[in-house]
């Protein structure tokens, strides 16, 4: 049975911030917001909660999940940017936009692309989940909370509860979400392409 927080929205409680980045710690799946919908999240090392996250979501081996990351300074340990990347990057966040970059050595090699040696990194404008990024002291691994067979992600918490309450160990309610996806921007050759519009405006972007 999954613990359920609702956590303030705007001034989230410390203390159930710091039981929730220690259940990620402890190899725990959580559902928690972002500025754009629900997402699934879990420790960037541990490979037994990403199999779980996959068996919820039956996800492949080729899904790619998002690293998501508190600040630019985090972004720069996990992933590779010349100064016109850090410019765009910091120009657009935090916000509703996944950026696609070459990996650094400190990605655990499953989480890259398998081919390109990418990986998808986005900073959320979301009070609950910066401040829990902020306690556990990393990037979460993420991947948006869309079940099997559903096209958008879930977006009332306590639906969520009653649909994932056996599978997850932590849904955080942060109130009714979005069911907008991230805008996807490839930056590996340097040159933003805009491989998926979402909810995020592209026209300062190219």
């Amino acid at each position: 049975m999954s613990q359920f927080f609702q956590i303030h929205q705007e001034n989230p409680q410390k203390r159930l911030v710091q039981q929730a980045a220690e259940i990620i710690r402890q190899g725990g799946v959580v559902v928690y917001p972002t500025d754009c919908a629900y997402a699934l999240g879990c420790h960037l090392g541990d490979k037994s909660a990403m199999e779980r996250i996959q068996r919820i979501r039956k996800l492949d081996d080729k899904h790619n999940f998002t690293l998501v990351c508190q600040d630019l300074s985090e972004i720069s340990t996990y992933a590779k940017m010349d100064n016109q990347c850090y410019r765009l990057i910091k120009a657009h966040t935090p916000g509703a936009y996944t950026f696609i970059l070459n990996a650094t050595s400190e990605v655990p090699r499953r989480l890259m692309h398998p081919k390109r040696r990418t990986i998808g990194i986005r900073i959320p404008n979301n009070p609950i989940a910066l401040a829990l990024m902020e306690a556990l002291g990393e990037p979460i691994m993420s991947t948006s909370l869309i079940l099997p067979g559903d096209v958008e992600p879930l977006a009332d918490p306590y639906d969520i509860r009653d649909l994932l309450q056996h599978s997850v160990d932590l849904v955080i309610d942060g109130g009714y979400c979005g069911v907008e996806a991230t805008t996807v921007v490839n930056l590996v050759e340097g040159v933003p392409e805009i491989v998926r519009q979402g909810a995020g405006p592209v026209d300062t972007l190219v």
